[in-house]
């Protein structure tokens, strides 16, 4: 069942999406050659704190997963494309990493993810990474009242698939509110002018994945958790909480 908001609880989740913000900001901040994933997910964990936060990744254990996750942030580096847990293992030169964040905040959830290179970067990560960002703005875009959920995964598809890469089989945004995961799903492709028809109130999380060997196919690494791609291509992700209102899209999880 879709829970609709209203005005005032979009502004509380604008509240909970701007601690998502900042959280990913220090996480950006942090990450630099040398330095261990736990060290991103410390820096990000600071911010949620000192907020009043608590998140929602923390401990969360769903069916397919054989432990909690044990970490605020999902950070997912090279070929890993989402759900990556924050270890021990120290950033190179030239790393692809992206980070998933969320935070509740009186109540109220928000989702957020962005990628980037440290170091040095290839020109093929670079454009992985802008690709990922373009099909989550196209996304966006279409996110208006009377289209349809269709809309939404047709303009992020496009994007992705016009640029050569995958989108990883089965994955999807989701409807956000009091919990991080609520109906509707949002998928990351689609046709235009199928599905759910967008209504004032109804916030989702968009989340464009990107794999950029062109191939749609992943595997759950032993920890299972991690998401990596088959052939060990690269993979970006981005995701913004976006309201649906009547005035257009409203970005909850920008700074």
């Amino acid at each position: 069942m879709v829970k609709i908001k209203s005005d005032r609880q979009m502004d509380a989740m604008r509240e909970a999406g701007r601690v998502v913000a900042q959280a990913l900001a220090a996480a950006r901040e942090a990450a630099d050659v040398g330095v261990s994933l736990r060290a991103l997910d410390a820096a990000a964990r600071e911010v949620l704190e000192k907020a009043g936060a608590t998140s929602p990744f923390l401990d969360y254990h769903p069916d397919f997963a054989p432990v909690p996750f044990p970490a605020t942030a999902c950070v997912s580096v090279n070929d890993a494309i989402v759900h990556g847990i924050p270890d021990d293992y120290v950033l190179r030169d030239g790393d692809l990493v992206s980070v998933d964040y969320g935070a509740l905040l009186d109540g109220w959830a928000g989702d957020s993810a962005i990628s980037f290179t440290v170091g040095r970067a290839r020109p093929e990560d670079t454009a992985l990474v802008e690709t990922a960002f373009r099909a989550l703005d196209a996304g966006i875009a279409a996110a208006l009242v009377g289209n349809r959920i269709g809309d939404i995964a047709h303009a992020i598809g496009r994007v992705c698939r016009e640029a050569g890469y995958g989108i990883p089989d089965g994955f999807a945004g989701h409807g956000i509110g009091r919990d991080m995961h609520e109906d509707p799903g949002v998928p990351n492709e689609g046709r235009p002018g199928r599905g759910m028809v967008l209504r004032h109130g109804m916030v989702l999380a968009i989340e464009p994945m990107v794999i950029g060997d062109g191939s749609d196919a992943y595997y759950p690494a032993a920890d299972g958790w991690t998401l990596r791609t088959v052939s060990g291509a690269r993979a970006a992700h981005a995701e913004h909480t976006v309201a649906i209102t009547d005035a257009g899209p409203r970005v909850l999880t920008r700074l």
